[in-house]
């Protein structure tokens, strides 16, 4: 059964922009927030060198990396060709104007 924690207003978070949510068991997750309004949620740290993806450009689906520029689908984490690896994905949905995430 999944558990679901409130974060914070959705307009909490810019548009294009993120929240940094600090989980007890280690390592922060980012939540970002589309154009759209949608949220998604990822491990905060990039695959290659360990880059904060909180700070990156959020562009339609997709986050790029602030230190070499990697970009990463919001949806499942992954990083665009050429580049490889993957960034954690976490389950975040909006209701009734909040923003929620599953930490289990």
């Amino acid at each position: 059964m999944t558990t679901w924690n409130l974060i914070c207003p959705l307009d909490d978070i810019p548009p294009l922009g993120s929240r940094i949510v600090q989980r007890p068991t280690g390592g922060d997750i980012a939540i970002f927030r589309t154009a759209a309004d949608e949220v998604f949620a990822l491990h905060d740290k990039c695959p290659h060198k360990g880059g904060p993806l909180s700070q990156g450009l959020v562009h339609g689906k997709r986050v790029t990396c602030p230190l070499h520029g990697w970009n990463f689908e919001l949806e499942s984490g992954q990083a665009v060709a050429p580049d490889s690896g993957c960034s954690q994905t976490f389950a975040v949905k909006v209701e009734d104007g909040q923003v929620l995430l599953a930490l289990n």
